[in-house]
């Protein structure tokens, strides 16, 4: 038996199946160890001609024609029924695999029996995601935020999905991804999860990721149902169907009444969400699911459940305004790695801190931040650390990837002042560029740091600033060892490490040049090649001469 088959459904994809062929063709696991398996729904351009030249130049590509069925569900339900592997890998038409995608998870499936392994997704399509932030052997949905990812570019065990009966929806349904998901998920033993990057998720230059077909919200809220009797039918009612079913929630039904949309939606169209999303919050969701969330999800959740829809426009323009607030306690390089010592807060629309009021022994959301909203009046927090977090995190914009250090922020409350609260993440996150990527090195290229914190179930990312005091050094890290330079963009001053290629640790014009755009840098760069010894700066001459480290 062959270890994966890799499914694509094809549906006039054109040349977008150039960029996604290549890394199919060669993945490291060996092409006796896979096949890929392309099901044509019905393509009226020259999608099946590209395909059959393809089958025809290698034996371990299979494709099948049929009728459209005007969506995917069915041509992956036809590839699983035609696969020959014991897993199955989901890549959709104008998407990649990393080189040895297919060998990394299938290893992580095989070494834990894995039912489902989920690969760290990355590209323009992508943002951070918990999720991936660390490899993790063996979980399952009581015990890891899996339904945070419910696209299906997965991979199952085939005869997992086939004993259950596990299948996409077919035609054109809504939502079909999380329904199949949700049916995995909660009947899976053990999901392995994988931090290394497997999948390139890109956005298409002619915007063909996204269906361009409209929808109702009555349509797409009742495909939405189909999502939650999922999850119902295979658990009880209790806490572990209440968290199971809070994202479907927090996500799909507040997104209509929170911002951006709530205040962009106006009159008769906003009056139609409201009414169905409100529908479906009462008919489908168990008042745990609503309790459980963090202090603002939960008064959205309330006020939309009592039919307070101008509450929830006005809360939705005071909460767009709330901005995070970060400081930079410390910043130094120990032993090769970036140790910053930050704290995140948040501010009110009138720029002073969020705080909880406390009143008879209880804790108040601020009254600043909710007077005159009806239903809102003294909100009360019992537990304002509900599913609050921090970290920092770096961004590779050239590869869309984004790491995670092996570290948290600890939210916790203090005192700011009588009867005031604030809730804050704070600590020491220590960035080392020889491992950051999954326990590898940072490409080369240059790395933006974030801090992103949840504080009161209020979501903010926020630049690391450069400090103003002083300039950090230049350091060798690594194995070969890399020169890492500290810097800013040029825009906003956000605090940036430019990672060299391996082996070229002499800080010459090129790499200086090439790692960013920042002015800040150049001037640098011009600065260091005036002041180095003349051995050095020749030696810097002959590298750069020699190799554009960027292109190793």
């Amino acid at each position: 038996m062959l270890k994966v088959s890799v499914i694509v459904p094809v549906h006039n994809a054109g040349p977008y199946l150039d960029r996604c062929s290549p890394s199919l063709l060669t993945q490291t696991i060996g092409r006796d160890a896979y096949e890929i398996v392309y099901v044509d729904d019905g393509s009226t351009d020259d999608s099946p001609a590209r395909l059959d030249r393809l089958a025809a130049r290698h034996p371990h590509v299979r494709v099948f024609h049929q009728e459209n069925s005007g969506w995917p569900g069915r041509p992956r339900n036809v590839g699983v029924r035609e696969a020959r592997g014991e897993y199955v890998q989901f890549v959709d038409q104008d998407d990649e695999l990393t080189p040895d995608a297919l060998e990394n998870l299938h290893r992580l499936a095989a070494r834990n029996d894995s039912d489902i392994v989920l690969g760290r997704i990355v590209g323009t399509m992508q943002g951070p995601s918990h999720v991936f932030k660390r490899t993790v052997e063996r979980c399952t949905a009581a015990d890891a935020p899996l339904f945070e990812s419910l696209t299906p570019h997965k991979m199952f065990r085939r005869a997992f999905l086939l004993d259950h009966g596990i299948t996409f929806p077919e035609g054109r349904v809504r939502l079909e991804d999380q329904t199949f998901m949700a049916r995995a998920y909660v009947r899976a033993k053990t999901v392995s999860i994988l931090s290394t990057p497997c999948y390139i998720w890109n956005r298409r230059e002619d915007g063909g990721n996204s269906s361009s077909s409209a929808t109702t919200p009555e349509t797409y809220y009742g495909h939405l149902r189909t999502v939650v009797d999922a999850v119902k039918e295979a658990t009880d009612p209790g806490p572990l169907q209440d968290r199971l079913l809070r994202r479907s929630y927090r996500v799909e039904v507040l997104r209509p009444v929170t911002e951006p949309r709530v205040l962009r939606r106006k009159g008769k169209a906003l009056d139609r969400y409201f009414t169905v999303v409100r529908r479906t919050a009462l008919d489908c969701f168990p008042p745990g699911v609503r309790e459980g969330m963090a202090a603002i999800p939960r008064l959205r959740a309330t006020l939309l459940e009592d039919g307070r829809l101008e509450s929830l426009v006005e809360l939705a323009r005071r909460v767009a305004a709330v901005k995070p607030r970060l400081t930079v306690d410390d910043l130094h390089w120990r032993s090769g790695k970036l140790h910053i010592t930050t704290t995140v807060d948040l501010l009110r629309p009138d720029g002073e801190p969020l705080l909880l009021h406390e009143r008879a022994g209880r804790l108040l959301l601020d009254p600043d931040l909710l007077h005159g909203i009806r239903g809102a009046e003294h909100w009360e927090v019992p537990d304002p650390l509900a599913y609050a977090r921090g970290e920092l995190l770096t961004h590779d914009p050239a590869r869309g990837a984004w790491w995670y250090p092996d570290a948290d922020l600890t939210p916790r409350t203090e005192r700011a002042g009588k009867d005031r609260i604030r809730v804050i993440a704070s600590g020491t996150t220590v960035i080392d560029p020889s491992t950051l990527a999954a326990g590898h090195p940072l490409s080369p290229g240059t790395h933006l740091i974030w801090a992103d914190a949840q504080l009161l179930g209020i979501g903010r990312r926020t630049r690391v600033p450069l400090p103003d005091t002083g300039r950090l050094p230049m350091v060798k890290a690594g194995t070969p060892p890399r020169l890492i330079v500290p810097t800013g963009t040029p825009r906003d001053s956000q605090l940036a490490l430019a990672v060299g290629a391996p082996g070229h640790t002499a800080p010459h014009h090129r790499f200086l040049l090439r790692t960013t755009t920042s002015p800040h840098l150049r001037r640098r760069a011009r600065a260091l090649l005036h002041h180095l010894p003349p051995p050095v700066r020749r030696r810097a001459g002959k590298l750069a001469r020699k190799a554009d480290p960027w292109t190793r």
